[in-house]
Order: structure tokens, then sequence, then C-alpha cells
């Protein structure tokens, strides 16, 4: 019987030197998946015997300056077959799962599910992560501070509008420090179940995430109705029972709720980034930390900020970032959040914590923790 027209003759087929070689090559790459898998089972059996020596000795799972050097010893080593971001990537999910095995952590985030904190954390933390969304930042930092939760993903200043000022005043609240750092750029879409925005009446999203598109909003949408949400998730599931209506969000928000992306990058300044702090209940260890966060107050007396500044400056230490904020147990007084490129845990700066406290009205420090990674396509 003769082939049908546009058929593949198998036999000519399985029996050509290109697909002879393809064979060879496939079976290569089962023997080496199998490798794989034997050695990544015994890293695994490994972690869960780190877990096991850790748990005596109430350490905590997440190390994020040994992971940092995990990466940066496997990339300064990689041949280059595989591109670092790959390798990035799959060691992401390899250290994601280490930490499962050795003790599962609970990570709580301004909810709900498909926030930016959301993404941020699946991107950093990997997916074996056990993500919890809170209705609150203040109820991100009460999970944390009281144990419910190992570890939690907070906004702490965007590169645009500056400092989230509810982040800051719930360090004075809680008793939480920061583990770790990730920025993360910042690209808005607008999500609709409707097909052009035609038609739209009403335009939901997070309050900043609205001011960072007015532009586009007034210039495509000026007869629209903007109205603020709690977060960009939550808006995204308002407009999905609501005809004529969009939400400002991430774009894989929309493709988590099943919306169209009507536009893409509408934001009105495109190098838009918002730094994100990873907080846990006990101090971080380990390591020759890249920078330190801490918080303090000052006595009611000329000087006393330049004080502190020139203890600093005469030690050589750079000073990131300096903001003041209302102190409101007391009216007309301030507290100072700063951060600065050393590591205060290190017993060289012990003299210096102590010249600092003497200066200071009270001094509380954040934590000591790697520079973070700049996440610039979630």
């Amino acid at each position: 019987m003769a082939a049908k027209e546009g058929s593949v003759d198998r036999d000519a087929e399985d029996n050509g030197p290109d697909n002879k070689r393809l064979f060879t090559i496939r079976t290569r790459i089962d023997k080496t998946d199998k490798k794989i898998l034997e050695l990544l089972n015994q890293r695994a059996g490994l972690c869960k015997e780190v877990g096991a020596i850790k748990s005596a000795s109430k350490e905590t799972v997440f190390k994020p300056f040994r992971e940092k050097e995990v990466l940066n010893h496997l990339i300064d080593n990689n041949p280059g077959t595989l591109p670092d971001d790959h390798l990035r990537a799959i060691y992401r999910e390899i250290l994601s799962s280490s930490r499962k095995l050795q003790q599962p952590q609970k990570v709580v985030y301004l909810g709900p599910e498909g926030t930016f904190s959301f993404f941020v954390g699946i991107e950093y933390l990997g997916h074996s992560a056990d993500m919890k969304p809170c209705k609150c930042l203040k109820d991100v930092f009460h999970a944390v501070a009281c144990r419910e939760a190992e570890l939690g993903i907070i906004p702490l200043e965007n590169s645009l509008q500056g400092s989230v000022g509810q982040s800051l005043d719930m360090f004075l609240s809680y008793d939480v420090y920061i583990q770790a750092e990730v920025f993360c750029k910042i690209s808005h879409s607008l999500l609709s179940s409707e097909n052009s925005i035609t038609g739209l009446h009403t335009v939901y999203s997070h309050s900043q995430a609205l001011e960072q598109c007015s532009g586009w909003l007034r210039s495509h949408l000026p007869e629209a109705t903007i109205v603020p949400a709690e977060s960009t998730s939550a808006a995204a599931r308002k407009v999905m029972k609501e005809k004529g209506s969009a939400a400002i969000g991430h774009e894989r928000l929309g493709k988590m709720l099943g919306l169209n992306v009507l536009h893409r990058q509408i934001e009105d300044l495109p190098d838009n980034w918002t730094r994100f702090m990873i907080i846990g209940s006990i101090p971080p260890e380990g390591g020759h930390q890249d920078k330190t966060s801490l918080l303090f107050t000052l006595p009611d007396k000329s000087g006393a900020l330049v004080g502190v500044l020139t203890v600093l400056a005469r030690r050589g230490i750079n000073m990131k970032k300096l903001e003041s904020r209302p102190l409101r147990s007391e009216k007309w007084r301030y507290v100072f959040f700063a951060d600065l490129e050393c590591d205060l845990s290190d017993t060289q700066y012990d003299e210096l914590k102590k010249e600092l406290s003497e200066r200071c009205h009270s001094l509380q420090i954040l934590g000591s923790y790697p520079a973070g990674p700049y996440l610039s396509d979630l």
C-alpha cells in the first residue's frame, strides 16, 4: 500500500544517520538523568542530616549568606555550556527543596496569592516554600514575631516613591530581624475579563500601583473611576466578577486568574524597583555579611545626629540609607532607620556598637545580611 501524502516513513526515519545519532544522544541523556537523580537523592539525604543537627541546636534553616556562597561558587566554576541564569534557576529550586527537607518553613506575605510579594517569594525562595497570605503587613510581622511562621516577606522601599512607612513603623512594634533583601523590578499590566479597553469604566489596584501608572491612566482611560484596593491581587479578583472593570497588577497574576492582559508595561517610569525584605524571629548568623540595618533614636541635644555620623565616618563605614520617622509614642520625637555597608554582627565592630549606643538614646540592630539580588524578570 502506498503511503499517504504527507505521512512519514517511520522505518526510513529510524534508519537515517541523523536519527541514529539522535537515538544515541537521547540514550546518553537518559543515563545522565539517572546519574543526576542519584546525586539529587544523595544531596537530599545529606540535607536531612543537616536538618537533624540544626533541629538539635535550634539553628535556623534559612541561611542566605551560605546559599549566596553556594551559587557564586557554582557560577565561578561553571564551564559555560549551561547559562548562568539557568544554573541559578535550577539551584533556586534545589535549595528550596533542601530547606524543606531540613525543616518545613511557613512563609507569610501580604496577600492574597498573586501580589508582588508572592512572586518575589516564589522567585527567591523557590516553589517548595510553604507560602501563606496575610491580610495586612501587621499580620505578617505578627506571624513572624510570634513564630507562627518562620519567614515573612515585606516591601520596604520603592526607588521612585521612597520607603513604605508602615513597614518601618512595624519594626518598632515587633521583635523581628532582617534575614535577606531582594530587589524586584516592578512592571504593571492592565488586566480585565474584557477584550479591550473600550468601555472600561473602573480601574482597581493598590494605591502605589495606581500612582505609578497615573500618567498612562490619564492618557488612555481619562473617564474611568480609579479605586484603590488592599493589593494588586485583591483588585484583580474584583474585576473577575465585574463587567467593564480592569485591574493593574503583575502580568503573571492575570494568567493565574484567567484574565486578559490588555496592556503591558503601563508604568509611567520604566526604571521602577521595590526593595523587599525577608524577616525572621531569630537574628541572622554566619558569614561576613554585606549590610546592616538599624533603628536608633537620639538625645534631644545639638549635634546628636552629627556625632553618630562622625563615628561611622571615622571607621570608614558608608551609610547607604538614612531616614527619619515620627516616633508615635512621643510627639515631636523621631526614630532613624539606617543601612550601613558593614557587618555589625562581627566582633571587630564591638567597640563601634558600644560607642553608638552611648551616643544614641536607643539603638536596635535589625540584622546583618548579604546584599540582595536584582530580579528583573519575575
